[in-house]
Parts: C-alpha cells; sequence; structure tokens
C-alpha cells in the first residue's frame, strides 16, 4: 500500500515538472527577447518602432486565443490541449530561430503564441485535476512559482544568450526543451476523457477576440502614441462595442464560450480581481525598474541583471513554502498578508531617490517579493479550488487572461504616469529618460509606484474584506453547532 501510495506521489510530481516546465518557456519567452530587439532590429533592418512587435505579436495572439484554449480544454480534453500546445510552441520556436526576415519572425512569433495560449489555457486544470484538495495549494503555488521565473528570468537570460550566441538561440532553446515535455507528457499526462458533447461557441469566440485584441492593441500602442490619440481611442471604443455585443451573446447562446455563471462564485470572483491588481503591481515595477538602476543609479546592465534576479530568486522559495502553508491553514490569511506587504514594498520604492543604498534597495525588492510570493500560491489555490470541476479548463484560462491583462495594464499605467509627471515637472512633453535630470525622473517614478501601491493596497483590502467573511462563517457555523447541542 506505502509503494504505491509513493508511486502515485512520484507520478503526480512528474506531471506538475512537465506542466510548469512548459509554463516557464511559454512565460520566459514574452520578456527574453526584450534585450535582443536591438541587435535583431539592425539584422533585420527595421526600425525600433516596429521590432517591437516581435514581443507584441506572441502577448496579443495569447490574450485574444487563450479563453478559446480553456473551452476547448473542458470539451474535448485538457491534456489534449496541452500537448497540442506544446507542439504548436515548438514549432514556432523553431520557426523563429530560422526566419531571417522581419515578416516571418512576426508570423512565427504568432505561431509560438498559439501554442503557448494552448498550453497556458490548460495548466492550472490539469494540476487542480491531479492533485487533492491537501496537496493542491503546493503545486499551484510551485507552478506560479514557474510564471514569476518566467516572466522575470527573461532580460537576464535572453541578455547571456545574446552576448554569447547569436539572438536566434533565444528561441532554439526551445526546440529540445519542447520535445523533452511532449515525450514525457505523453507518457504521464493523464489521459482526456471526453464527457461533453458539447460544440464550441464561434460566435462568441470571433467577438471575444476581436473585443481583447482591440483592448490589448490600445494599451500597447498607446504607450508611443498617447492614449487620447484618435486611433487609440478607436480601439478602447471597438473593445467596449464588441465586448458589450459579446455579454449580450454569450447570455443567448446555449452553450456559450464563457459561462458567467462561474463568476458567481464570489470567492472565484474576488480572487480573480486580487490577482489583477497585485499584476498591476508587478509589472509596474518590473517596467521602470531597469531605466531607475542603469539611468539614475548608473549600474551596468550586467549588474542591474544581477539585482532583478533577486526578486524571483526570493519568489522562488516563498512562493512553494506559501502554497505548502495554505493546504495546512487556509489561504485567506495569506494572501491578505500577501498584498499588504507587496503594497508596503511598492510604497516604500516610492521613497527612493538618486542617493539611494542599494542594501536600501535590496531590503525593499525582498519586502515587494516576498509578500508576492505569500499572496500568489494560496490566491491560485483558492480560485481553482472554487472552479466547478466541468470548467477548470475556462477557469484556469481566465485567470491566465487577467494575468496578462493586468501585466499589460500595469506596464501601461506606469508608463503613462511616469511621463505625464516627468512632462508636468520639466514643463514640456518628454517620453524618454531625461539625460543629466535624474530629479525628474525621480519625480515621475515616485508617483508611478505610489499608484501601484495604493491599487495594490485596494487589493489587500478586499483579501481583508475576503479574511473577514471567512472568519464570520466559521463563526456563524459553530454557533449553530452549539445550539443544535
Amino acid at each position: 500500500m506505502e509503494q504505491t501510495s509513493e508511486k502515485v506521489f512520484k507520478n503526480r510530481m512528474l506531471i506538475l515538472f512537465n506542466v510548469v516546465l512548459m509554463t516557464f518557456m511559454a512565460t520566459l519567452d514574452s520578456s527574453i527577447v526584450n534585450v535582443a530587439l536591438p541587435k535583431m532590429a539592425q539584422q533585420l533592418s527595421v526600425s525600433s518602432e516596429a521590432i517591437s512587435w516581435v514581443v507584441s505579436s506572441y502577448l496579443l495572439v495569447i490574450v485574444g486565443t487563450i479563453l478559446i484554449f480553456g473551452r476547448l480544454g473542458d470539451i474535448i480534453g485538457k491534456t489534449r490541449i496541452f500537448h497540442f500546445g506544446i507542439v504548436i510552441f515548438t514549432i514556432g520556436s523553431l520557426l523563429c530561430g530560422i526566419s531571417n526576415s522581419f515578416i516571418l519572425l512576426i508570423i512565427a512569433r504568432a505561431i509560438q503564441g498559439i501554442g503557448a495560449a494552448g498550453a497556458m489555457a490548460t495548466n492550472q486544470g490539469i494540476i487542480t485535476q491531479v492533485f487533492p484538495n491537501n496537496e493542491r495549494g503546493k503545486a499551484l503555488g510551485i507552478s506560479g512559482t514557474f510564471v514569476a521565473l518566467g516572466s522575470m528570468a527573461g532580460p537576464p537570460l535572453g541578455g547571456l544568450i545574446v552576448d554569447s550566441f547569436n539572438w536566434k538561440y533565444i528561441f532554439l532553446i526551445n526546440v529540445p526543451i519542447g520535445i523533452f515535455v511532449y515525450l514525457l507528457g505523453l507518457k504521464i499526462l493523464p489521459k482526456s476523457q471526453v464527457t461533453s458533447k458539447e460544440k464550441l461557441d464561434v460566435k462568441g469566440a470571433a467577438l471575444f477576440t476581436i473585443s481583447i485584441v482591440s483592448l490589448f492593441m490600445a494599451l500597447i500602442i498607446g504607450e508611443d502614441y498617447g492614449y487620447m490619440h484618435p486611433i487609440i481611442l478607436a480601439g478602447f471604443i471597438i473593445f467596449i462595442v464588441s465586448f458589450i455585443i459579446f455579454i449580450f451573446v454569450e447570455k443567448k447562446t446555449e452553450v456559450p464560450l464563457l459561462q458567467f455563471k462561474i463568476f458567481q462564485n464570489r470567492l472565484f470572483s474576488l480572487s480573480i480581481f486580487c490577482a489583477f491588481t497585485s499584476f498591476i503591481a508587478i509589472s509596474s515595477s518590473t517596467i521602470i525598474m531597469p531605466f531607475y538602476l542603469q539611468n539614475t543609479l548608473k549600474y551596468s546592465p550586467g549588474f542591474t541583471g544581477i539585482i532583478l534576479m533577486v526578486y524571483p530568486m526570493i519568489l522562488a522559495v516563498v512562493a512553494p513554502a506559501s502554497g505548502y502553508l495554505s493546504d495546512k491553514i487556509g489561504s485567506e490569511f495569506l494572501t491578505f498578508i500577501g498584498l499588504s506587504l507587496n503594497s508596503l514594498g511598492l510604497f516604500l520604492m516610492s521613497s527612493l531617490n538618486e542617493y539611494s543604498s542599494l542594501v536600501t534597495l535590496i531590503i525593499y525588492i525582498a519586502i515587494m517579493s516576498i509578500g508576492n510570493g505569500l499572496f500568489q500560491s494560496p490566491n491560485n489555490s483558492l480560485t481553482m479550488s472554487n472552479a466547478p470541476r466541468n470548467m477548470l479548463g475556462i477557469s484556469g484560462s481566465v485567470n491566465a487572461l487577467i494575468r496578462n491583462l493586468g501585466m499589460i495594464s500595469g506596464i501601461s499605467i506606469a508608463v503613462l504616469i511616469l511621463y505625464s509627471r516627468m512632462s508636468h515637472m520639466i514643463g514640456y512633453n518628454v517620453s524618454d529618460y531625461v539625460q543629466g535630470r535624474d530629479d525628474v525622473f525621480i519625480y515621475g517614478m515616485r508617483g508611478a509606484y505610489i499608484t501601484a501601491a495604493s491599487i495594490c493596497l485596494f487589493g489587500a483590502a478586499l483579501t481583508a474584506f475576503r479574511l473577514y467573511n471567512k472568519r464570520r462563517s466559521l463563526s456563524r457555523d459553530v454557533k449553530q453547532q452549539d445550539d443544535l447541542s
């Protein structure tokens, strides 16, 4: 009996390893190319503005298709969609690595994005299906750690590859790993059991893709052209109109793409929104910190990369431990402490200036990282544990969609506040670091961090409300039992 139990546990851990390795690759490829963009632009003979679409095309395809793949996972099987994601992502990576033209590279990145969406949409559903309640928090915590590690380890790892090899190896390194993950997955992942005869809501899928892609394009392009530009405003209008139509269509469709009843579970909806606030905060800091380290504190790119690794290194330790604790003591208290610490760290970051010491900076980063690590694992566990068993695919994809939406929104908000405050202080419009005026950047950075901290603090308040409701409910249950006895 013990041997059987040990074998089951080892198999679960292998499944977790298989899933998080693919998850790591998919999230890594959203940020690893950033440091290679200047060299890519030079070799492909395109402008800096055009080459940014190597990043944007990948993200746009993910957010435009992730909900569709989540729904397909519920219809034809999460494992089947996950395998599909691995294959397409690996093919896309190979095509990126052999592309010699800008257009082909963008097409290859879009293919990569389709594969990444398939994997991201189903990974949490597979973990939730495989792991029992008393192990789920730890497993989802490890998964969440690899998501964060992939996002944050991209720039330093990409810099190392670009300095040592050709930029194409950023993509080609995925190919052998992708083949390994696919072959291992064929052997160990649970077989897809198709119990649903439902069909994909094509009309809803089309409307959702139009709405979400127009929103993300407006957010991304708005960073360069300004959010009051007519084209950007048109993008927001298309998003609003198409999303309203999407809601009406979904309510009238017998088997919709997104069944809104999953949001009737208040704990699920609250967990999703808290995750949104946390990723706004994370990405706000991620976009500002490299400028502060290199332009204000005058650190080299290499040393900047080392400092930026502090966050994911601490997160890699704290998040699994937090997931383990959530299995033992519950998730609500940990999410409240986590977002509160994250908010504190962001407020402290707003106090930095051109004379701040490295030790002070690392302490503040550590506080943010510990807070994020304490929050992510329990919140993922709450989200997926409160999802209906027949909707794990769509629930996981909603969670992943919110994560990407939070990251893009955080970057857009941080950039908007940073440069608007800088422009206000210096007296004319700026959209870049003003050399010799570190005080101007510090003024803008302070506003961006205070905004991010305030958004995160609002999320902490919601987790406090969730914790209060949980304790009140427990207290009421205890009282009812006492009355009966």
